[in-house]
């Protein structure tokens, strides 16, 4: 790769550095978690979480390990910034969204510390573009407090079988209801439209169903306008870990797998709705 070899310009030292033979690999898991248009990095020796959230009430993790990279290198114990995620998702497909067969642009990324651009080299056919984006002071980032140790129900389904749900049930509906139990209708999403009630039931010996492991009986409702952009990341999974925890607080995690069988995360936790009473559900 053109990028790896090349030392920092005049001997600066970066706080972060990466290069990818294919930005692809790095634009198509950005766009998953792209609905705000701000986005907060962070860079760690595993590799960087990129994290978006809306309205304190759903927040999106997309994560790249550093095995994904050709090079990856933190020169501090974490290195974290907020960027524009549209404009960084402009500059990463600089050269446009599909390449010729055979052909991919390079990337290298370089970040020299607090108030500096992020810098981005990208080379395709020989055409090398250098964009710097500015980046500001990262926000404090909501903490769910989801941990596996608190999860009471987790199920994990072919994406395909989430796609389809999506795809059948009603989303006039201002909500989606999820059950999830250890009996009958043991994973259920319901939703409540213009043309009335709707359901769809997997049950636990689906062929759909990878695993299956609920201990007692939860129905919360989740606003569908919170998991519409869910439904990006959804599109390129393989794989759908759902979790819920004792409060409801639920966890999309999406496996992706990228073109040359890498794999790689996306997470969206978003919070129950809490407009509902017991007498409703």
């Amino acid at each position: 790769m053109p990028f790896s070899a090349q030392p920092p310009a005049s001997g600066e030292r970066y706080a972060l550095s990466a290069s990818l033979d294919n930005a692809r690999h790095l634009s198509s898991l950005l766009r998953a978690v792209h609905f705000q248009d701000h986005a907060t990095c962070l860079a760690t020796a595993s590799g960087l979480r990129v994290t978006v959230e809306d309205a304190k009430c759903i927040q999106a993790n997309a994560f790249i390990q550093a095995e994904i990279f050709q090079e990856f290198s933190v020169q501090e114990e974490s290195v974290m910034f907020r960027i524009s995620l549209s404009v960084l998702l402009d500059c990463l497909t600089i050269f446009g969204t599909s390449s010729l067969p055979g052909t991919s642009t390079a990337l290298r990324m370089c970040y020299q510390g607090y108030g500096y651009p992020l810098m981005l080299f990208l080379e395709e056919g020989g055409v090398v573009t250098v964009c710097k984006i500015n980046t500001q002071e990262p926000d404090e980032l909501l903490d769910f407090d989801f941990c596996s140790t608190k999860v009471v129900n987790k199920i994990i389904l072919q994406s395909e079988g989430l796609r389809e749900a999506f795809a059948e049930l009603d989303m006039t509906s201002e909500v989606l209801q999820i059950t999830m139990s250890p009996d009958k209708p043991y994973f259920r999403l319901s939703t409540f439209g213009n043309a009335g009630s709707a359901h769809l039931d997997y049950p636990r010996d689906s062929d759909l169903m990878e695993a299956f492991h609920c201990n007692q009986t939860q129905t919360n409702r989740y606003k569908i306008s919170l998991l519409k952009p869910s439904t990006k990341a959804l599109a390129l999974s393989c794989k759908v870990s759902i979790r819920t925890d004792a409060q409801g607080f639920l966890s999309l995690q999406y496996m992706i797998r990228n073109e040359d069988g890498q794999i790689c995360f996306v997470e969206y936790y978003c919070c129950p709705d809490e407009n509902i009473t017991e007498a409703e559900l």
